[in-house]
């Protein structure tokens, strides 16, 4: 198992990947949600393309409904991307595609939450003539005339999932006794405020889980995902703002309000 995994580099993890499409420290969050960028471009002085960080949507949303911007939306969309960044050091880092696996989950293992691979392509002369004709200078994938794949610790999970072969006998092993599954989360109660809970939704996102909604009496009601959280509009900030976590995750679900508030707000109009 040893030889086959110190045989891979993380190029390989790449195969099939998109390119990374970058906006400019300096973009407004209008920019951002417009554009769907997920890499944050820090050129400096010296010419050369660094990935310094990760944003979404759900970055966005978190943004939009703190108790600084609710007043002004309009404003805090003016602000610069880099306002989305969190402050944790090690999150983003740089490798090379000739880094073997094991330096990956060595980074991963130190807290790294995405890796950053320049692409390799190799063309021949006619087809790198044709790739050129269709990539524009100004594409947004393209970074100082390179590419860049990202990879994240589930691309990496999946690998091993695609080898699972080569750890017998861990697949004949439940899950309990390989002691995978977490039991420590992040719950929120049903009918509390969604905007009380907004510290625990940004914290999900860094942490990659799923915040549990429960009942008064602990049971386990639905989730809110920061996955589906970024396939979402800007819109959800104010669902956040005037819903309960109940009700947002029904907002977010059914793709829409729930339907006890609209009803409330037909009557009353």
């Amino acid at each position: 198992m040893a030889v086959s995994l110190l045989a891979r580099e993380v190029s390989d993890l790449c195969l099939g990947k998109p390119a990374l499409k970058s906006l400019s420290l300096t973009a407004t969050e209008k920019t951002k949600k417009e554009h769907r960028g997920n890499c944050e471009e820090d050129g400096g002085d010296t010419g050369e393309c660094k990935c310094v960080g990760k944003v979404s949507m759900v970055d966005v949303i978190c943004y939009l409904c703190k108790d600084e911007n609710l007043l002004s939306p309009s404003d805090a969309l003016k602000a610069p991307v880099s306002a989305l960044l969190p402050e944790i050091p090690g999150m983003v880092v740089h490798v090379e595609p000739t880094s073997s696996l094991l330096d990956a989950i060595d980074l991963i293992l130190q807290g790294a939450k995405n890796l950053v691979v320049p692409i390799k392509t190799r063309y021949s002369s006619s087809s790198r003539r044709k790739q050129h004709q269709k990539l524009s200078i100004n594409s947004p994938t393209i970074h100082n005339g390179r590419e860049f794949c990202w990879l994240t610790q589930e691309d990496i999970i999946r690998f091993f999932l695609g080898s699972i072969g080569l750890f017998a006998p861990l697949p004949a092993l439940s899950i309990d006794t390989l002691g995978i599954i977490s039991t420590e989360f992040v719950t929120i109660d049903y009918h509390s405020p969604a905007i009380s809970e907004l510290e625990a939704i940004s914290g999900s996102l860094a942490d990659e889980n799923s915040v549990a909604v429960i009942d008064s009496d602990g049971i386990f009601i639905g989730e809110l995902s920061p996955f589906t959280l970024a396939c979402c509009d800007e819109s959800v900030a104010a669902a956040i703002t005037t819903l309960s976590s109940g009700d947002l995750m029904a907002y977010i679900d059914c793709g829409g309000p729930p339907r006890i508030p609209c009803q409330a707000g037909h009557g009353k109009a």
